[in-house]
């Protein structure tokens, strides 16, 4: 994510605080103020034992970074990954603490990682990973100080063996210490399309303003894993024509529509290729698909200088976290293109983990309905503010989102006499 050929090897924390230095810039923050936003205020590193199958004991190195608290407890996932950086988890605890401000939640950005890779572990050592991460760091986290979730190759029995872990050591149920839990566990429902939701609400509301129907819009998503696999089949709901999706293997692309249902039954017991030689497409050359809409469900990165000009979509919604290069986003922006920024179009993650936090501490659940009308009305709410101060100040809305979310933390470091 980047402005030179350099800047393309820039690492995350790096880019994050390019990006707060360009937002600030635009509000005249005084520096002192950046210079609190650009660091995470807590960084905690940890290294723990755990059994393996075979009776051996292997030694984990985990992190957890808690980048601001001024408008509430930190929030955001842990992710058992081989490539876990601590600059990474840096990196991701401020876009979090951005995600939040963007969306108005109560929230400041938190993020955890263990090294490690989830395919080389049997059920029974990842249980144990799980358990033995949350007792090195559970004295850090806690409901009224930082909220995990799950992330890249953790889920909802990951957050439930850690919420029974803290439980167990703090002494009492505590399930408002973790969000995204089985719902038997306290989950709430509509969690698990809350991310694909909240970006469909995006995207509707992005073709509502270029004056285009659901059913005037061809989409490619390249992803097809959780998220990517939702936002398809709800955008096809909506109206619009889902014309490619990708996977990690390779493409497929029909412009005259996909079925679905077939993709998604291929996907489950083979591989999507199978829908035919013939619509086989390179996960490259679906981001240049000439298409109404595309959606980077997938990787960081994918959108670089390299590929920038090739882009025809008119709009980008990043589904995943950080798909476009800082000097790709130049270049979109330039061409026209409508990006709407991983800070807001995949804001409904969090936004619901925000909500199954509230009925936990409450200990009263509401309706699947009541949780997508809610998360429909904040998403919206969200973009248009957005959208509005894009305008006001002529940038694009991920400068306006970052905008948005800088003055909300620098109003409660102020309020608090931090600054």
């Amino acid at each position: 994510m980047t402005v030179s050929v350099i800047q393309e090897t820039l690492n995350p924390y790096e880019i994050a605080q390019q990006q707060v230095d360009a937002a600030a810039a635009l509000l005249n923050l005084p520096e002192h103020i950046t210079n609190v936003l650009k660091r995470p205020m807590r960084v905690l590193t940890v290294n723990f034992p755990v059994k393996m199958d075979d009776g051996s004991v292997r030694v984990f190195e985990g992190y957890r970074s808690q980048h601001n608290d001024a408008i509430g407890p930190t929030k955001g996932g842990i992710r058992f990954h081989p490539d876990v950086t601590l600059d990474e988890v840096k990196a991701l605890s401020m876009w979090m603490s951005f995600k939040c401000g963007v969306v108005g939640l109560p929230y400041g950005g938190g993020k955890g990682g263990v090294i490690c890779n989830p395919r080389e572990h049997s059920k029974g050592e990842l249980e144990r990973i799980s358990r033995g991460f949350m007792e090195a760091i559970a004295s850090f986290v806690g409901p009224q100080k930082d909220i995990p979730a799950p992330d890249v190759y953790t889920n909802a029995q990951t957050m439930g063996w850690m919420m029974d872990t803290y439980s167990k050591l703090a002494g009492v149920n505590s399930p408002g210490v973790i969000t995204g839990k089985p719902i038997i566990l306290g989950g709430s429902k509509g969690r698990n399309e809350a991310t694909a939701q909240g970006c469909v609400y995006t995207i509707l509301a992005a073709l509502e303003d270029m004056g285009k129907t659901p059913a005037e819009a061809t989409v490619a998503i390249q992803g097809f894993g959780n998220a990517g696999r939702i936002a398809a089949r709800l955008l096809e709901e909506a109206g619009c024509k889902v014309v490619a999706v990708s996977d990690s293997k390779g493409g497929i692309y029909d412009p005259n529509g996909l079925d679905l249902a077939k993709v998604g039954e291929l996907k489950d017991n083979a591989s999507i290729l199978d829908y035919g030689e013939q619509y086989h497409i390179s996960n490259e050359k679906l981001l240049e698909l000439d298409v109404t809409v595309l959606v980077p469900a997938a990787l960081e990165n994918v959108i670089t200088a390299a590929n920038a000009s090739a882009i025809k979509a008119a709009i980008v919604a990043e589904a995943a976290n950080g798909p476009t290069t800082p000097e790709a986003d130049r270049v979109l922006t330039e061409k026209g293109i409508v990006v709407i920024p991983d800070v807001l179009a995949n804001a409904g993650g969090v936004t619901v983990s925000y909500f199954e936090w509230v009925q936990n501490l409450m200990n009263y659940y509401w309706s699947e309905q009541e949780v997508l009308e809610k998360l429909e009305v904040n998403m919206i709410n969200s973009y248009k503010a957005v959208r509005d101060l894009a305008k006001e100040y002529n940038v694009n809305l991920r400068k306006a989102a970052y905008m948005i979310a800088i003055k909300r933390i620098s109003a409660a470091m102020e309020a608090r006499g931090w600054v």
